[in-house]
Formats: C-alpha cells, structure tokens, sequence
C-alpha cells in the first residue's frame, strides 16, 4: 500500500506560479512511476506530467514547457512546478503513482487561476 499527501494548491493570478509537493510512503520510492494528474468541473481526468524511476518525464501539450516535474528520491517527495498559469489550469490537482501494477492516488489539492 502507497500513501500519497498532497500540498501547495491554492488561488493564483494568471500568468503566476505554483509548486505542488507529494510526500509518499515506503521504503521503495524511487521503483515508483509518479504523475500528477488534474480534474476540472465537469471534465474527465487528465494526465499533467510523468515521471519513470529513472527520472524521463512526459506531459501534455497543454503544458509543456510551462510545468516541470521533479523528484526527490531522499524525500520520497515528487513535484510539480507551474509557471505562466492559466485560468484554464484551474482544477483539482492529484498526485498519483503506478508500482507493482497498481495505481495509488492521493486526496487532491485545488489549484484555482483566477484574478
């Protein structure tokens, strides 16, 4: 079982920053694939950024070169750096790791855009 606790959402102006921070829990943290992922009203679930146990990272058009993802495998922490926001980036931020085939998922956090 993997626990995964969010933090860092909150309200920003568009055009500004935001870092979320993922602390997980085992001993096994850098065999985790970790991912961010975001859900809007009325809107599916949709992957924002990827990274594998060896560091490659993958994300969306919609956010590619404006959001950085990272990891701190002596925290057992993952982040997610977001830069030039839009009010379309509003939405719930979740955090989420793939080991031993399964997806973990943690509580959320809110990321609202908004002047």
């Amino acid at each position: 079982q993997v626990q995964l606790v969010e933090s860092g959402g909150g309200l920003v102006q568009p055009g500004g920053s935001l870092r979320l921070s993922c602390a997980a829990s085992g001993s096994t943290f850098s065999m985790y694939t970790m991912a961010w992922y975001r859900q809007a009203p009325g809107k599916q679930r949709e992957l924002v950024a990827r990274i594998s146990s060896i560091g490659l990272t993958n994300y969306p058009t919609s956010v590619k070169g404006r959001f950085t993802i990272s990891r701190d495998n002596a925290k057992n922490t993952v982040y997610l750096q977001m830069n030039s926001l839009k009010s379309e980036d509003t939405a719930v931020y979740y955090c989420n790791c793939f080991y031993t085939q399964r997806h973990y998922w943690g509580q959320g956090t809110q990321v609202t855009v908004s002047s």
